[in-house]
């Protein structure tokens, strides 16, 4: 919430605004953090050819995925990381 100014007023809604919005972004956040997290560790395993990087890569899909069933992420937005994902796997193994 914005300071407390006395000589500022907010209108009821908007107070309730502000304290919806923080309760929603503080359940959301973990879905939220857990695919970019999953989705960098994907990348870095690709990056450094690790074995399981196939494994990575399917559970930032499903962290992903996860996110876009929550409305956290656009669900075309989920497609184009996951698709991005697949296409620099399917690169790195291809070089190999």
């Amino acid at each position: 919430m914005p300071d407390n100014n006395p000589f500022k007023k907010y209108s009821p809604s908007i107070k309730k605004r502000w304290r919806t919005t923080e309760k929603r972004t503080a359940r959301l956040k973990p879905y939220r953090t857990r695919a970019t997290s999953s989705v960098r560790d994907a990348r870095i395993a690709i990056q450094n050819n690790d074995a399981d990087s196939a494994d990575l890569v399917k559970a930032a899909q499903a962290a992903i995925d996860r996110a876009a069933r929550r409305n956290i992420i656009h669900k075309n937005t989920a497609a184009r990381r996951k698709s991005r994902l697949v296409k620099l796997l399917k690169a790195q193994s291809d070089a190999n």
